[in-house]
């Protein structure tokens, strides 16, 4: 089955009365869900509503049966050779929290994070700072996507306890070698964490293989439901990560005085489970599989290079990071001159029906260092085809026909000039009421007076 045929599973991308179907270019945000996810869900609820690990009859017995099904199913996918380590969580951040907080963290010792972490990755290491006087450290990366190894040499000579980085950056797309991170990283006598979000819906991964300590991925941006992620930790690591949470499913016995934890993942799976979001997880993993995941890459390079090729001769779109798609597939950042981001995201959608995302991606630090208030963005995913690039395009040219501009953009020399312990700036000759009220060709706006314009 081809990737166009694919389409026809996602409920959300389903044809209009108008002939028409959605745009949806933010996958990088969230990912659509295939109806076999929807499925599995209805049918824990339908079938076999039961509590995992508790009970003995055959609801239960179900439901325990699939649940670990689906942690063998992230397993495969991740390349884990020992479902255990495999802790099933409610997303990518739970799981970043898990190890910084489980950790045994000493005064003065040092994690690595890089300078465009998402929130997830860098505000949890302020807090530690404060509470627990960790020092942190700042990997600078290139916007080229170029990787500085004798930078990364320099920062782990001054000895780090933990490197945590992106693996796929959701800013620009660019991708960092974790393999050889990870090697140097031990060589260092430092346990290595990757936020794997954004590379783990794309294909699969080796991590046993490449030896990474500690992985994170959000179940919601791989086709599966909201509310599901996992931590796949090397064992020996995990084994020595303090739990967040203790209670039901945590304890091999309990006393009025003392108690005894179960080894892990069960220790850190405090409480009553997400099952149906696990169970669908487990589903969305299975489709995953029966995908080529070289396919899917060439398509979304072909995709990211419509795009970028279309806009390489107005000098009003500034595209973020590597300027060659091969080196941010899925992912295309781009400001447009004299217009707010957000004020673009919602023509894009009321004029064009293009579904982009708008703001600053979670990853405040690296906007406030440039004063630049944010971008907007577009992400592509196994269900994008050509004629959704097409409409972003057209949405694009429109606007800028639209809001006339001249001069040079606040953002562009905001960008090649960044600034320390400054708040984010609106860009110069943003014409954000100008395009609010400019009404699309297409059709009229839905009359909004407030959008999202921040994260994610």
């Amino acid at each position: 089955m081809s990737l166009d045929d694919r389409r026809a599973d996602f409920p959300a991308l389903r044809e209009r009365p108008d002939g028409k179907s959605p745009v949806y270019l933010d996958s990088a945000c969230m990912s659509l869900v295939p109806q076999s996810v929807l499925d599995a869900m209805q049918e824990y609820y339908r079938d076999f509503p039961g509590c995992g690990g508790r009970s003995l009859h055959r609801f239960a017995e179900e439901v325990g049966r699939r649940y670990e099904a689906a942690r063998a199913g992230f397993a495969r996918r991740l390349g884990r050779a020992d479902p255990h380590s495999v802790v099933f969580l409610r997303n990518s951040t739970e799981a970043i929290n898990l190890v910084a907080q489980g950790l045994d963290w000493k005064r003065g010792e040092r994690v690595l994070i890089s300078d465009r972490e998402h929130n997830s990755n860098l505000v949890v290491w302020q807090r530690l700072a404060t509470e627990r006087g960790i020092r942190i450290e700042i990997l600078p990366l290139s916007d080229s996507g170029d990787f500085d190894r004798d930078l990364l040499e320099e920062r782990l000579a001054r000895g780090i306890r933990l490197v945590s980085l992106f693996q796929t950056s959701n800013l620009d797309g660019q991708t960092l070698p974790v393999r050889e991170i990870t090697e140097r990283a031990h060589d260092r006598g430092a346990l290595v964490l990757i936020d794997g979000c954004q590379a783990a819906p794309h294909e699969p991964q080796e991590l046993d293989r490449v030896g990474i300590d500690f992985y994170a991925v959000s179940g919601h941006k791989m086709l599966g439901p909201t509310g599901t992620g996992v931590l796949a930790a090397a064992p020996g690591p995990l084994a020595t990560l303090r739990p967040l949470l203790l209670g039901g499913e945590t304890v091999e016995w309990s006393t009025l005085t003392d108690h005894e934890l179960r080894p892990p993942p069960f220790r850190f799976e405090a409480g009553l489970q997400n099952y149906a979001g696990v169970i669908g997880s487990g589903a969305a993993l299975e489709y995953l599989a029966g995908l080529d995941s070289a396919e899917m890459r060439a398509r979304e390079i072909a995709l990211n290079r419509r795009f970028t090729d279309a806009v390489a001769g107005e000098p009003r779109v500034r595209l973020l990071g590597p300027r060659d798609p091969e080196r941010r597939p899925s992912v295309v950042a781009f400001t447009l001159d004299g217009i707010d981001p957000n004020d673009a995201a919602l023509f894009l959608d009321e004029g064009h029906d293009v579904m982009v995302r708008s703001g600053r991606h979670c990853v405040h630090s690296w906007y406030a260092e440039r004063g630049i208030p944010g971008n907007v963005r577009a992400s592509f995913y196994l269900y994008s085809r050509p004629a959704d690039v097409d409409a972003l395009i057209a949405g694009v040219r429109e606007l800028l026909e639209r809001i006339p501009f001249s001069g040079t953009s606040a953002a562009t020399k905001a960008a090649s000039s960044p600034r320390s312990g400054s708040g984010p700036r609106r860009v110069a000759g943003s014409r954000g009421a100008a395009v609010r009220s400019a009404r699309p060709r297409h059709r009229g706006g839905r009359g909004r007076a407030a959008y999202a314009g921040g994260s994610g």
